[in-house]
């Protein structure tokens, strides 16, 4: 299914009907209900875009009483577009905004009660997943580069390697990011992605003029999940482009990377 607007206390977010019904607090925030301001306006996350940390902190409080979760218990990504994904601990909890994040990681996973995770998007993706059977929990940033390395996968292999899930008990969430419809780019985005999948990721991929392509990477994303187990039924996807819709969301094509950034956040209840 689709992900679906909808506004919690003051702010915006699109929400995964599965996530939903499998009673897990979450959200893909969008650039809409924060205090930030100037090219910032007006609910930047990122704390390394130079806005005002005291702003981001009131964007984050914001959010957090939103979704009913811990200001306190955040963790962050530290996302260097690699395929690394990072066990989070209860020793973890805080890192990001309250304490410095002392690793570098894409993805997250976590069993820890209370706990939330956060990656960052600005036209790359970011995808939530979880095992309400075994409650476990894992967030996702996905550029083009971590599709083609299979961050997903990676992400899919922690749960099932580090706390015995099983993919067909694992739900997910693509996010709001940059779409086909605009996300051109030269060879070594789809080269990439024919390196790591073969024939079976030019469906995905299309030519335009000019010698460049266009890729879908949240299909790229799908077919990674499918290709671990998790059923397309249990995958929910935001039809919405970052670039087309700039007034919406933050875009890094759009404002030439000046800009905050949304966020993508998921919690097992304490």
């Amino acid at each position: 299914m689709d992900l679906l607007d909808q506004i919690k206390g003051e702010v915006p977010f699109q929400i995964s009907p599965a996530l939903e019904r499998a009673g897990v607090p979450h959200g893909f925030t969008t650039r809409l209900g924060g205090v930030s301001e100037g090219i910032y306006a007006s609910l930047n996350l990122g704390t390394n875009r130079g806005d005002r940390l005291d702003r981001v902190r009131e964007n984050y409080r914001r959010v957090c009483a939103a979704l009913g979760v811990d200001i306190h218990r955040l963790v962050f990504s530290s996302q260097v577009h690699q395929d690394t994904v990072q066990p989070i601990t209860a020793a973890d909890l805080g890192k990001g905004l309250d304490r410095k994040v002392d690793y570098d990681a894409d993805g997250l996973i976590t069993d820890v009660p209370g706990a939330t995770l956060v990656v960052f998007g600005a036209d790359c993706l970011t995808i939530l997943l979880a095992d309400p059977a075994r409650q476990v929990i894992a967030a996702v940033h996905a550029g083009w580069r971590g599709p083609a390395l299979g961050i997903v996968e990676r992400a899919v292999e922690a749960m099932v390697g580090h706390y015995g899930c099983r993919a067909e008990d694992i739900v997910a969430a693509i996010g709001p990011g940059i779409s086909k419809c605009c996300f051109e780019t030269g060879e070594d985005v789809p080269n990439a992605m024919t390196a790591a999948l073969g024939a079976a990721a030019l469906p995905y991929i299309s030519t335009c003029e000019g010698g460049k392509f266009k890729v879908d990477l949240k299909g790229i994303n799908l077919l990674r999940l499918n290709r671990c187990g998790i059923l397309s039924t249990n995958v929910d996807i935001s039809p919405d482009c970052t670039l087309c819709k700039p007034d919406k969301y933050w875009s890094h094509r759009y404002t030439n990377g000046e800009r905050g950034s949304q966020a993508a956040l998921i919690s097992l209840k304490g």
